[in-house]
């Protein structure tokens, strides 16, 4: 049982909820999260409905409500990253060496102002 000092305490994440929910690649799925979230904030600066969305993308509707939804299960980080380009949105891919050596390399998605 937890006792009343337990019951307040707050434990920092490390950034990303994915790792701190032990799912199973987590820098991948946070990077389809935050793809998810650009192709949701084109939509909405284009003031497009999710109809006009979708047949822009060349997907259906409710696929459009589930990725702005962040249902994301069913999309590849590719089929984001193609959406993000329909909806004339600039895609920059880097490799790079990093600093120190580690056993894997990182993923990220950000992004540059114009």
């Amino acid at each position: 049982m937890a006792s009343k000092q337990d019951e307040g305490a707050v434990t920092e994440g490390s950034g990303n909820v994915f790792a701190d929910l032990g799912v199973a690649e987590p820098e991948e799925e946070l990077a389809k999260a935050q793809l998810a979230s650009h192709i949701r904030e084109a939509i909405k600066r284009r003031k497009l409905t999710q109809a006009a969305a979708a047949t822009l993308v060349g997907l259906d509707q409710p696929k459009i409500s589930a990725l702005i939804n962040g249902r994301l299960a069913g999309f590849s980080s590719d089929r984001l990253l193609r959406c993000l380009t329909a909806l004339g949105q600039d895609i920059e891919i880097v490799v790079k060496t990093p600093r120190r050596t580690r056993e894997r390399g990182r993923l990220r998605v950000r992004e540059v102002a114009a």
